[in-house]
């Protein structure tokens, strides 16, 4: 199991949190990533240079060319020094016999067998000299002019993987040397060319979470974590997630009173085509992308139900992505557990926390005495409200660790200060739905022994992205760091492990999960009083 124990050191700016390609064809969030935006560049081409330099650039790094010191101007100081070539060697010729008599008097055991003769000498100085003047006089170096527009938006998507990527070894290769060769050999004449140019550097990181994203993808990025957007009501992921199905986009949950939910679409369908273009291989990005639009326009989507496919024509509107949907079940017979609170978190918005908290109070306004969490399904969101989340059920202790290359670079914990239900008997619902921000709520609760969790393993998603924009509108999504729960667990593709199984079919409704509480004969039936049970 590998940790980052390493000692603690301070980062000037904290991470944020949010599956893959075919080889992870499971859970894929649609807003999974918090958004960092970076402060503003100063002029790229002098920056870039600069940056360059403390990278140890070399003599035909791009920018650094364009910015410094021609050539020709280097050569002059070159022409000097073989005009003086005959007394420099005069004075090479003497200190070197000088030398070497001095050491043959010392050792007269053969010592001379170790030094190259004057002459010699001479020849290999005079070799490099030439070397330098014929490489010199033979590379031009190319004016600022050959920075281009498209040129400059590359290197500001490579600077930005530079600083923040958390894998310095940038999957076992130079990144400085592919950003030379990409400059000299990739494409970039036109925007479409750049962007390819983008994918395919980030293609060499082998990291299906650090990704790019064109301008309309990232502004639906962000409104899907301001907590409305305007599109069908819908949260997609990979259908492994629910039942394994082999392609196609998969519903996670639909928004009440949105479009999808009023056409009967529900958890469990499979999207397989939007507007007649198939999902098999679409990217979730694409798809979410594809399912928003402008406000009373329709997308056609094709459905399947279990066995049933069907093709729905649906208005696209403002959707409020409420995250949480609560109630009380109340199960007669049981003096202990009599009210339970039921909470179902979707997503984890910037709504998340204050909506949680607010079904907190309503609950115990109605005299709840225990708590159940729903979890599952839940693909992930904003970092910190996940943070803030477990602040709410926990008054002390480390809710995760931050690491990066070199160890452990941030903690968060709780104090108390934002605590209001740290002592009421908690439950927690996982499934492999369940991930990114979820998991790192629910090994904290688990971990800190806050909580029973039921279900079975997580997702595994153990890595932490930050959205960085670019100059044009795009931007990319950077692996910044991993993290482990308080346990020092690495969970990435494992999941959270949970402490008991739920029983077979068990319902991801609230109007269900209480009947199956109430009817001890169900097959989903959960012992209500010993629900909350840690041993």
């Amino acid at each position: 199991m590998a940790t980052c124990s390493r000692p603690l050191f301070v980062s000037d700016s904290a991470a944020s949190a949010s599956p893959s390609r075919a080889s992870f064809r499971r859970l894929r969030t649609v807003a999974v990533v918090s958004i960092w935006e970076p402060l503003p560049h100063p002029p790229l081409r002098a920056a870039a240079c600069r940056f360059a330099r403390t990278k140890q650039c070399s003599r035909r790094s791009t920018e650094c060319l364009a910015s410094g010191p021609s050539v020709s101007r280097l050569t002059r100081p070159i022409r000097r020094m073989l005009s003086r070539y005959s007394s420099l060697m005069v004075t090479l010729h003497g200190n070197l016999s000088r030398c070497y008599k001095a050491m043959s008097a010392l050792r007269p055991d053969g010592v001379s067998r170790h030094f190259m003769s004057a002459g010699g000498f001479e020849r290999v100085v005079l070799g490099v000299v030439l070397v330098m003047s014929i490489s010199g006089a033979s590379y031009t170096a190319p004016s600022s002019s050959a920075l281009t527009e498209e040129n400059l938006l590359f290197l500001e998507a490579w600077r930005a993987v530079d600083r923040a990527y958390y894998d310095k070894s940038f999957n076992g290769q130079s990144w400085f040397r592919y950003r030379e060769n990409a400059l000299r050999n990739e494409p970039m004449n036109t925007r479409e060319e750049t962007y390819a140019a983008i994918k395919k550097m980030l293609s060499t990181l082998d990291d299906p979470f650090t990704r790019f994203l064109e301008p309309e993808k990232l502004k639906s990025l962000r409104s899907g974590t301001q907590g409305a957007l305007t599109g069908v009501g819908l949260s997609i992921g990979y259908p492994m997630a629910i039942n394994g199905s082999p392609s196609g986009v998969a519903v996670m949950t639909a928004t009440p009173g949105g479009p999808a939910e009023k056409a009967g679409i529900l958890p469990g369908d499979t999207i397989l085509a939007i507007d007649n273009r198939s999902t098999e291989d679409m990217d979730i990005y694409d798809a979410a992308e594809r399912l928003q639009g402008p406000e009373g326009s329709s997308v056609d989507l094709s459905i399947r139900s279990g066995t049933n496919t069907r093709h729905v024509v649906l208005k696209r509107q403002t959707v409020n992505l409420n995250p949480v949907r609560s109630r009380m079940c109340e199960i007669p017979g049981s003096k202990d557990s009599s009210k339970i609170g039921y909470i179902k978190l979707t997503t984890f918005n910037q709504n998340a926390a204050e909506s949680v908290k607010e079904a907190i109070k309503t609950l115990r306004d109605n005299n709840v005495k225990s708590f159940v969490l729903d979890l599952r399904n839940n693909s992930g969101g904003l970092f910190p409200e996940g943070i803030q989340i477990a602040k709410i059920w926990m008054d002390k202790g480390v809710i995760v660790y931050i690491c990066d290359s070199q160890g452990v670079r941030d903690i968060y914990e709780a104090d108390g200060a934002d605590t209001i239900a740290a002592s009421e008997p908690l439950v927690v619902l996982v499934n492999k739905g369940t991930a990114s921000a979820s998991e790192i709520l629910a090994g904290a609760l688990k971990d800190n022994k806050r909580a029973v969790v039921y279900g079975e393993p997580t997702y595994g998603k153990g890595k932490i992205q930050s959205v960085f924009g670019l100059s044009d509108g795009s931007g990319l999504a950077v692996t910044v760091a991993r993290y482990e729960t308080p346990a020092h667990t690495d969970i990435d593709k494992v999941g959270v492990i949970p402490d008991r199984p739920l029983p077979a079919s068990f319902p991801t409704d609230e109007d269900a999960f209480c009947s199956c509480l109430r009817d001890s004969t169900a097959a989903c039936n959960l012992n209500a009083a010993q629900l909350f049970a840690k041993s």
